[in-house]
């Protein structure tokens, strides 16, 4: 029974390990440029009533 519990433990574990070399691998550098590209677009400061910029 302890090896199994300890069978359970380290499944769970290397999960948890993968999971976070994923986030840390690809999402967070997805995140990171996003949000960087986002703030570098250029924003428009005058807006219609229809909600669209003038061209």
């Amino acid at each position: 029974m302890v090896a199994l519990g300890f069978a359970l433990f380290l499944c769970i574990g290397l999960m948890a390990f993968w999971v976070l070399v994923f986030l840390m691998g690809v999402a967070l550098p997805l995140w990171i440029t996003l949000g960087s590209i986002e703030m570098l677009r250029p924003k428009r400061l005058v807006e219609t009533a229809d909600g669209e910029g003038e061209a």
